[in-house]
C-alpha cells in the first residue's frame, strides 16, 4: 500500500529547475504545473495545462489535476490522481492500455487542434479488440469511481 502524500502547491511565474519533493508548482503564464514523481524516483513530472492534456482545478485552498498522471516513460511506471493536495493511488496500466491511452490522445490532439488527417467526426472501427477495449475501460473506470466512493 502507498503512503498518503500530500502535496503543497506555488504559483509561480516561472517553474523552476530545483523542484522540492511534495511541492507542485504552478505557472499560469505558461499554462504548466511541474513536481517531482510522488513515487520517489526523483523525476520531474511536467504537465501541460490545455483542453487536450490536463486541467487544473483551483478551489482557493486545494488543487486538483485532472486526467490522472501516468508516468508511463518512467522506469516506475507510477500512476496516481491529484486531487485537492493529495495523490490518490491508481492501478499501473498494462502496455496495451499505455499505448490505447497514447492513440486516444494523440487522436484528441488532432482532433482539437484541426489536423488535416484525422476528423472529430471520424468513424471508430469496432473489431473484436476494439470492443474487448471498451469493456475493459469501463471496468477500469468503474473502479477508480469506486475508489473515490
Amino acid at each position: 500500500m502507498n503512503p498518503e502524500i500530500v502535496l503543497k502547491y506555488q504559483f509561480v511565474e516561472f517553474i523552476p529547475d530545483d523542484l522540492e519533493q511534495g511541492t507542485i508548482y504552478i505557472s499560469i503564464r505558461f499554462a504548466t504545473a511541474s513536481h517531482l514523481c510522488c513515487c520517489g524516483c526523483g523525476n520531474k513530472v511536467v504537465t501541460p495545462i490545455r483542453p487536450t492534456d490536463w486541467k487544473l482545478i483551483f478551489d482557493g485552498k486545494t488543487v486538483s489535476l485532472d486526467p490522472s498522471i501516468g508516468n508511463w516513460s518512467f522506469p516506475c511506471q507510477s500512476h496516481y490522481f491529484i486531487r485537492n493536495n493529495r495523490i490518490k493511488w491508481a492501478p499501473k496500466w498494462s502496455r496495451e492500455q499505455i499505448e490505447r491511452g497514447r492513440t486516444r490522445d494523440n487522436y484528441a490532439k488532432e482532433g482539437y487542434f484541426g489536423a488535416s488527417d484525422v476528423s472529430a467526426e471520424a468513424p471508430i472501427k469496432d473489431d473484436a479488440a476494439t470492443v474487448e477495449s471498451r469493456k475493459m475501460k469501463k471496468g477500469i473506470w468503474q473502479a477508480v469511481k469506486n475508489w473515490f466512493s
